[in-house]
């Protein structure tokens, strides 16, 4: 029942593995690995096999590049495959009839998971014939292979653990999606700067691959598919009348933690109360239904867990990156804008295309209301949430600049910091509102934000690191030229910002050099891209929807 006969597997199996994306996503993944192994291939007639040659440390280095890239895709693809695998039946309309089925709960969890994880497994087996063309160069072990795919698998199941468990406690996937991504990707970071850090001590590493991390995935795996399972066998989410609006009073009585008191500030700015007085003549009723009702009908979990996690994280980095090593200031606003690709979409992916799921857009479409206050209504209103809660990560920017000499001398750093910030925050919001015009369900427009987002600023940073890294580009003047390539990435641009001497942890002022023009060019870029967007959206919404609106 729980493996050989299990409906639940079965059908998500079949609807899962046969889509025409599942082939799709094969293709372009390989394609990538291939890619990445062929720039970074020795070109030398004859490789040195010698101990310590400058052949064996490239393979080295190859190798580790080729598993964390493993590692980050597959722990940001498991989310995006598993945190709708029960919100995603809430949505449907469908959870109460699962859970009235003769299936155990335990059969259920089992089920989605497997089937969630099964295509990043299959993904991960289809990398085994690339990766296998390193083992020639020598320098890595048929064994620390093996035990890297290990870990690689026990690290999917435990993320994909999590993400049903978020699942199972979120009636909207995009909520169970942004809270399995903001326990994940610390859990990312710190399993990549281990995997570095201990890159020149093989045992220890192959004895934390092979034993200690399966150990300690399959528990705390087992433990919360185990709580999951509980959670379905008494559901308290059921035979609330079809309601799906959370009473927020009752919410905020049963919280545990931090409580949003939605009358005081600073609440008020991203979750201000119910309106209790008539709406004013010139205002926009999209933008007040959005900002005072519709993006809080769930409740305030969602937004409790993650002001939580964000702030947990951002203290220790406080400390060390702000106040310990100034030079490192750079770093904490990149943990910003993280933070930000985080959660603008969740607010902001489903702002069209969800009312098509709700069965709301002939309404809205039928009424005086114009394509632009719509739009503008929606974006600003989702924007206005994601920049305020990002905005409570850059106080201790402005606590630092007033206590450290070394930060206060670089005031301009300081504000390009909270001018990028505001850039990229927008940029965000915009590019979920385009996605949502552009698909069909919130749950694609969710996963396309994310890609979209990655595309822009991650991957300049990942082919700027695989280029400098593997000595495919030595000189200087080259990597300059190189970091040319993130002009869309505000994480590259923070790096390129020069700061005037600053202490360092050894006491020793140092000067960090930049390149302004980098920082010019960034926003150059940023304002087209928001230009663009903006007409993007405006010709889909009036392409795509109101003619999907009248069919």
């Amino acid at each position: 029942m729980y493996f050989v006969n299990n409906p639940v597997l079965q059908r998500e199996l079949i609807s899962n593995l046969r889509t025409p994306r599942a082939f799709l996503l094969m293709l372009v993944y390989q394609l990538a690995l291939s890619a990445v192994v062929l720039l970074a291939y020795p070109r030398t007639e004859r490789i040195d096999l010698n101990a310590g040659s400058q052949d064996i440390g490239s393979a080295q280095t190859l190798v580790d590049f080729f598993f964390l890239g493993q590692f980050a895709i597959a722990s940001l693809m498991a989310p995006s495959f598993a945190a709708g695998a029960i919100s995603g039946e809430k949505e449907r309309k469908t959870y109460e009839m699962l859970l009235a089925s003769p299936i155990q709960p335990g059969a259920i969890v089992i089920g989605k998971l497997i089937a969630a994880l099964t295509h990043l497994v299959v993904l991960m087996i289809g990398s085994l014939p690339i990766i296998m063309l390193c083992l020639p160069l020598g320098g890595v072990a048929i064994q620390e292979l093996l035990a890297a795919y290990l870990g690689l698998f026990a690290a999917i199941f435990l993320f994909g653990a999590i993400s049903i468990a978020c699942s199972s406690y979120f009636k909207r996937t995009s909520s169970s999606l942004v809270v399995s991504y903001a326990i994940i990707l610390p859990m990312v970071v710190l399993g990549c700067v281990l995997w570095r850090s201990l890159a020149n001590a093989g045992l220890v590493r192959l004895v934390l691959t092979t034993f200690l991390l399966p150990l300690f995935s399959l528990s705390i795996g087992v433990l919360l598919m185990f709580k999951t399972s509980r959670r379905l066998l008494y559901p308290p989410d059921v035979g609330s009348g079809g309601s799906e609006v959370t009473d927020v009073e009752n919410d905020q009585d049963h919280a545990v933690g931090l409580v949003i008191q939605r009358d005081q500030f600073p609440d008020s700015l991203f979750a201000p109360p119910r309106r209790k007085t008539l709406l004013a003549d010139n205002a926009n009723p999209v933008y007040d239904k959005e900002i005072h009702a519709e993006l809080f009908s769930q409740g305030t979990l969602m937004l409790r867990l993650v002001i939580q996690l964000s702030m947990l994280l951002a203290i220790p980095m406080m400390g060390y990156l702000l106040f310990i090593k100034p030079d490192l200031s750079g770093w904490y606003i990149g943990y910003v804008v993280i933070f930000n690709v985080l959660v603008a979409p969740v607010f902001n992916a489903g702002s069209i295309c969800s009312e098509r799921e709700r069965q709301t857009l002939d309404l809205l479409l039928t009424t005086t209301i114009t394509p632009w206050q719509i739009l503008w209504g929606k974006l600003i209103a989702g924007f206005r949430v994601s920049f305020v809660l990002t905005m409570f990560l850059m106080w201790p920017v402005i606590l630092s600049f007033v206590l450290n000499p070394e930060l206060a001398r670089n005031w301009p750093a300081m504000l390009t910091y909270f001018v990028i910030v505001l850039f990229s925050s927008f940029l965000n919001s915009l590019v979920a509102l385009f996605c949502s015009t552009l698909f069909l369900r919130t749950s694609v427009s969710m996963v396309g934000s994310y890609m979209a987002l990655m595309a822009l600023y991650l991957l300049p940073l990942a082919i700027f690191f695989l280029l400098s890294t593997l000595t495919l580009v030595d000189s200087p003047d080259q990597i300059e030229m190189l970091r040319w390539i993130g002009v869309t990435s505000p994480l590259m641009t923070i790096e390129s910002i020069p700061l005037t001497e600053v202490l360092t942890g050894t006491g020793i002022a140092e000067a960090k050099t930049g390149s302004w023009s980098l920082v010019q060019a960034y926003f150059a870029t940023t304002t087209a891209l928001i230009v663009l967007l903006s007409g993007g959206v405006m010709l889909l919404f009036r392409d795509r929807w109101r003619i999907a609106g009248r069919s």
